[in-house]
């Protein structure tokens, strides 16, 4: 096996570790910036419990009492977010001290983070899209469907738990644009399919998207780089998107790739999403497609490049 996939097989065992007992006991993310409130094990009907950690700018507590309001960021594998201190490799997307910057050159409107914590046995299940597998061709629908989601797909209960459950308390408790202008969704890899499968699938709560490292291949990239790519599952991306991308003139969507090793992989999905994009009406004011020269599939370049769908997604309108 080469070096970098026994890096990768060590990386998925790493992470399924942080879903375990310790993290349940994890002390909250040290910020640069700001303060992080903890909803510890939240309960839901759709999922099992999970931790989800707000941010808070530097002044919320003042301008929520001036009666000011925050657009919401949501994101996907929430324990990965801030502190690189706390995260099984060391990474991580340190949205905290980036947001932090662009409230104060004026860049971005008042906003809040709600960083969902993923489970790590579940992550194939929750993030990939089930309406993308029924669109797959019968085969690959069901070696996705048995080996990289023990039998059940949950992308719809996740999206339940997220605009049900999830949204209505963090709308309850804090101060936010609670329509779809003021509510995005953001991830990485499988995040970032959840999150465009989001924007689609409810235009109604969420007015923009964006994915980094979008994982069109879809596959488990335990099972090698060799054998995670394939055809069927982006081809069932496109049909998908094809006929499910939300209005234009209402909503915005970023995605991106490296060139380095996995994110190389996304080029032809990557290419067609930016024709399917330019078919359906997107323009620059609403979407950006990046090839990012170099970067690769981790926290640390993720980071490096996350201004741009910030300014994108939470600019002031």
């Amino acid at each position: 096996m080469h070096h970098w996939l026994r890096w990768l097989h060590r990386a998925a065992l790493l992470a399924a570790v942080a879903g375990g007992p310790a993290a349940q006991a994890q002390p909250l993310p040290t910020v640069a910036s700001g303060r992080i409130e903890r909803l510890a094990n939240l309960a839901s009907a759709f999922v099992a419990p999970r931790h989800v950690d707000v941010w808070l700018p530097e002044g919320y507590d003042t301008a929520a009492r001036a009666g000011q309001r925050f657009k919401v960021l949501y994101m996907q594998d929430g324990q990965m977010l801030f502190d690189p201190a706390s995260t099984w490799n060391h990474q991580a997307w340190q949205v905290d001290a980036t947001l932090a910057r662009l409230l104060r050159e004026g860049r971005i409107a008042n906003t809040l983070v709600v960083g969902i914590w993923n489970l790590p046995d579940q992550r194939y299940a929750e993030y990939y899209p089930e309406k993308f597998l029924a669109l797959a061709a019968e085969p690959a629908r069901a070696e996705y469907v048995a080996q990289a989601q023990h039998g059940q797909p949950r992308a719809d209960a996740y999206l339940r738990f997220l605009v049900e459950e999830l949204k209505p308390a963090i709308d309850r408790r804090y101060a936010t644009h609670p329509g779809p202008e003021g509510t995005v969704v953001m991830g990485a890899s499988m995040g970032g399919l959840i999150s465009v499968y989001a924007l689609c699938e409810y235009p109604q709560v969420f007015g923009g998207a964006a994915g980094l490292s979008t994982h069109w291949i879809g596959r488990p990239t335990a099972w090698g780089l060799a054998r995670a790519r394939n055809a069927a599952l982006p081809l069932a991306a496109l049909r998908y998107l094809s006929q499910h991308l939300p209005a234009p003139a209402s909503h915005r969507l970023y995605t991106d790739r490296g060139t380095d090793a996995l994110d190389s992989l996304y080029a032809p999905t990557q290419a067609l999403v930016e024709e399917l994009l330019r078919d359906r009406g997107y323009t620059a004011a609403n979407a950006t497609t990046r090839v990012v020269d170099g970067a690769g599939h981790n926290e640390r370049d993720w980071a490096a490049r996350l201004e741009a769908p910030l300014v994108l997604l939470l600019a002031p309108r």
